[in-house]
């Protein structure tokens, strides 16, 4: 899947699924065993909600997908990107990575897991959310992921 979250054993679209439909695999193609891509675009569409990366190059130093072993060789223009959506009121991240590169131009602390931190970039002022990463290496049950995300998406206006 060339999209954001393809892999299997990421939690992402399943804390979608679980919050907008009560249904953990509604974005699950058991048959195909991958995500439904269109009906992943379609939701994000409908709901308002953008996915964007921090980091627009990387390096891996090692063999795995851990931020743990990541090189940021280039962030996001974040307010350039910001100049280009202007009605993007809050920026939410998935994951301690994420969060820093952010927090770090907004020139904020690292707000806590599931909490906001308000943030200016630029002409841009927006909420940071830092919320769990939905990657199952990352030790938080599944219903409680999706209970942060949908506290966060009440929060923002989008539940």
């Amino acid at each position: 899947m060339d999209f954001f979250y393809p892999n299997k054993i990421n939690d992402m679209w399943r804390i979608m699924g679980l919050i907008f439909s009560g249904d953990r695999d509604c974005f699950w193609d058991a048959q195909a065993c991958r995500f439904k891509l269109n009906d992943i675009k379609a939701f994000l569409n409908e709901r308002g909600i953008a996915l964007w990366d921090t980091a627009m190059a990387v390096r891996r130093l090692k063999d795995n997908a851990s931020d743990k072993f990541l090189e940021i060789v280039e962030t996001i223009d974040l307010n350039g990107f910001l100049d280009q959506y202007p009605t993007i009121s809050a920026v939410v991240t998935a994951g301690e990575k994420a969060t820093s590169v952010i927090a770090a131009m907004a020139g904020v602390g690292l707000p806590p897991i599931g909490q906001p931190v308000a943030c200016s970039v630029g002409q841009h002022d927006f909420t940071l959310w830092r919320m769990p990463s939905s990657s199952r290496a990352y030790p938080l049950a599944l219903d409680k992921k999706a209970e942060a995300y949908r506290r966060m998406l009440c929060a923002v206006g989008i539940l």
